[in-house]
């Protein structure tokens, strides 16, 4: 055992236990931030609009402070960029985290002094609630892996703007440098296939013991590691490998081709950063619930989903959160982001800790029959067709055929096997049932006959990387959206079908 091994585990029971104990005052603990964001916000140009000032409860602040996505608080956000201090948190953003925007282009989240301890402090707890319960602190003696974006940050009217990957790549902390893949000078490379590649040869000989990555590019780097050695499996080329901490997109789709490719079964962590914030994270082997991160830095709110498109949607502190229902997050943060939605949705599988599992997007569902199927379905779906038919998918996209050449309107699915099912036909009708039995009202428009049972056209090897490349969005932290409530992302997945 090496030295960093055997002093993480006291380290980690000491965190640990710690930690525990702050979970176990959720409420008091977010109470308390609630306070706090409101003590700090009331002199910002924001917090003076909004009479932060008058604000000492929860309904006095739900009056104050209004819901808001990216479009709603860009004002404030631009008067920040452009160098303007206190704006919507006291001082100017210690970062700007760019990601992709809707009808903005690009977005530019602050992330500020107060919070970017707390992206780090939480990633680090996913690992140390790891190593206290499984006692496995061995792959801190080897080489660990994080398949990232670029830590090259621009400079915006003075403050580094980068990609959250990017960002964080810079909050390593100098214990694990030593450890860390790839390079510095492979990190900064733009061009991702050629990235991976250059990672490829770098880690090919190295003893790799915890690999990180959104699943779909650890894929790519899997395959690319094999074809490049000649192995059968990632476990021959890195027999020490045994942790695998992934974030970004439901993992389950693709646990059935990860187990193939990496040969044995390997230990995962699933994490929900965000640029944001850092939400939640798993700390238990056995249960996929996340465990809510409480007291960093963020207040949370909640919308229960069946009033999200309201004109008034009720919204809920933790206090009031129940089990097993669908929530959009609203987030409140000492980054400056007041009444924000996030965009995901969620919901509690534990009140006591508070845990959850992200279910999918507030964007990312297909509606256009009344349906409203939402990803947690579909990913679900998916998982139990596979498992019936013992065949494994790298990728699907779910989208409406609203207006076929003829016949009723259906569901069409976009998806790229890796091993196909001998009977595709027999395949949709699983998958078809499977869906049905988890929406109620997606199976009252088949057995109505408004919808025909779904369709499944079949994308060739690599497709889904060909079609992102096409939109310029390969690799990263850009993530493939499962669903759609049109054609959008089909039309362009079309030229790479065969059926």
């Amino acid at each position: 055992m090496g030295f960093k091994s055997f002093i993480a585990r006291p380290y980690a029971k000491m965190l640990v236990s710690k930690h525990r104990r702050r979970a176990d005052r959720a409420l008091v603990d977010q109470d308390k931030w609630m306070k706090l964001l409101v003590s700090k916000g009331k002199e910002t140009a924001f917090g003076r609009a909004a009479g932060l000032a008058k604000v000492h409860n929860y309904p006095e602040f739900k009056n104050a402070v209004a819901l808001a996505d990216y479009e709603e608080l860009k004002a404030y956000i631009d008067r920040a960029v452009e160098g303007e201090s206190d704006v919507l948190w006291p001082e100017r953003p210690l970062y700007f985290c760019k990601t992709s925007g809707t009808t903005s282009g690009a977005k530019y989240i602050p992330i500020t002094r107060d919070s970017v301890d707390h992206h780090v402090d939480a990633a680090k707890m996913a690992l140390l609630y790891y190593i206290m319960e499984t006692g496995n602190s061995a792959f801190l003696d080897g080489k660990m892996m994080f398949l990232q974006g670029s830590p090259n940050l621009e400079d915006l009217n003075g403050v580094p703007l980068g990609r959250l990957s990017g960002i964080t790549a810079h909050w390593v902390p100098s214990y694990l440098q030593r450890n860390r893949m790839p390079s510095w000078e492979t990190n900064l490379m733009e061009d991702w296939e050629a990235k991976v590649d250059r990672i490829v040869e770098e880690t090919m000989a190295q003893d790799m013991r915890l690999l990180s990555g959104i699943p779909s590019w650890m894929q790519m780097y899997f395959e690319r590691m094999l074809a490049r050695t000649g192995k059968d499996s990632i476990s021959e080329v890195f027999p020490n490998f045994s942790l695998f901490v992934h974030g970004g997109v439901n993992y389950a789709p693709y646990r059935s081709i990860f187990r193939q490719l990496i040969g044995k079964e390997v230990d995962t962590i699933e994490t929900y950063p965000a640029s944001e914030g850092f939400i939640a994270f798993q700390n238990e082997q056995n249960d996929e619930g996340l465990l809510l991160n409480t007291d960093a830095g963020m207040f949370y709110e909640f919308i229960p989903m069946e009033q999200f498109h309201s004109e008034n949607p009720e919204r809920i502190s933790l206090h009031n959160v129940e089990l097993d229902r669908q929530y959009a997050i609203v987030l409140n943060t000492n980054a400056g982001l007041w009444g924000y939605l996030i965009g995901d949705t969620v919901k509690f599988t534990s009140l006591d800790p508070f845990k959850i599992r992200v279910t999918g997007r507030t964007r990312h569902f297909t509606s256009a029959f009344g349906e409203h199927v939402i990803a947690e379905e579909v990913d679900a779906s998916m998982s139990e067709a596979c498992a019936a038919f013992n065949v494994a998918v790298r990728e699907f996209h779910l989208a409406p055929e609203v207006k076929p050449e003829e016949g009723l309107p259906y569901h069409e699915w976009y998806v790229e096997f890796d091993s196909a099912p001998d009977n595709l036909k027999s395949f949709e009708k699983r998958l078809d049932e499977a869906l049905q039995k988890r929406n109620p009202y997606y199976r009252d428009l088949i057995l109505g006959n408004v919808l025909k049972c779904l369709v499944i056209r079949v994308v060739v090897a690599g497709g889904f990387t060909e079609m992102m490349k096409s939109r310029g969005k390969l690799g990263g932290q850009n993530k493939i959206p499962r669903l759609a409530n049109d054609q959008e992302i089909g039309s362009l997945l079309r030229p790479y079908t065969i059926s």
